[in-house]
């Protein structure tokens, strides 16, 4: 694996990257609160496959730009990020993946660009109008998103994530993923990524900007080929939010797990793999 950087405005962009150069390209999107090593089990098989894989700390987390404010942080910007990249790639058309908010940002950029994206996938998290339909009118999806609202909180978030070393932090992968899915070297991992300095402000900015920028969408459907993979014991999301996604897909289908919950890529490793490489290739 080779350590690459890209610029997008005043951001630059630390990304990981494997695979034949001339290799068709796969972004895959890392969500909260990882960093890229959150697909760290899929590079290997994605580059074996012959796959050119692009994976990057996104804007505000580990060694990429952390810029100041909440509106650096609007989707509209992360997704600039993703097309920054795929242009200096070279690249009319990436193929791309997400996890939790990876899997936002994949999604917002199947809508605002769908003639950049050639395949989407997408890892437990919903299409955007069914997490907001969701969000608003499920009582049950609001006491799971408890966090989103205490995350709008000036400096006290950053100072409760911290504590202790980051024990929340490593609590919340650990109890709401099954028994041995993250090791203790894993933790480490995270560890390092969140204690570098501005992290946790820039990580925990998408969950304000969210509030404060509401993204407006030409066209609510998505167009782009799309294949979904849930983890049904997911703590954050409700299952049925899976299914109903489909209805904002011209062209899409879903594979769930059943014993898998929020962290499914960790826990299935294997499989998402093959269902990545499998649905690219084809």
């Amino acid at each position: 694996m080779d350590d690459l950087s890209f610029k997008n405005g005043e951001v630059s962009l630390h990304v990981v990257a494997a695979g034949p150069k001339v290799g068709p390209v796969v972004v895959l999107l890392h969500g909260f609160p990882e960093f890229w090593y959150g697909w760290h089990r899929q590079i290997d098989p994605l580059a074996a496959a012959g796959f050119r894989v692009i994976v990057p700390d996104q804007r505000g987390y580990n060694l990429t730009s952390k810029p100041a404010g909440v509106a650096a942080y609007a989707l509209t910007e992360l997704v600039s990020d993703v097309i920054a990249i795929a242009d200096q790639l070279g690249q009319k058309k990436i193929f791309l993946a997400g996890h939790d908010w990876g899997a936002a940002v994949a999604w917002s950029a199947a809508l605002l660009h769908p003639q950049r994206i050639a395949k989407l996938v997408v890892v437990n998290v919903p299409h955007p109008s069914v997490m907001r339909r969701f969000m608003m009118k499920r009582l049950r999806q609001m006491l799971r998103s408890w966090y989103i609202f205490f995350f709008q909180l000036p400096y006290f978030p950053e100072a409760f994530f911290s504590a202790f070393h980051f024990r929340v932090g490593e609590r919340s992968l650990l109890r709401s993923s099954r028994p041995g899915t993250f090791s203790s070297d894993d933790l480490a991992q995270y560890r390092a990524a969140w204690s570098h300095p501005g992290a946790l402000t820039g990580m925990i900015n998408w969950y304000r900007a969210l509030f404060r920028f509401r993204t407006k969408f030409p066209d609510r459907t998505v167009r782009t080929p799309t294949r979904i993979l849930w983890g049904e014991r997911d703590a954050f999301l409700l299952p049925e939010m899976a299914q109903e996604s489909l209805r904002y897909c011209s062209k899409a289908e879903l594979f769930t797990f059943a014993d898998a919950t929020h962290w499914l890529q960790h826990e299935e490793p294997a499989r998402v793999s093959e269902l990545l490489i499998d649905f690219f290739r084809a």
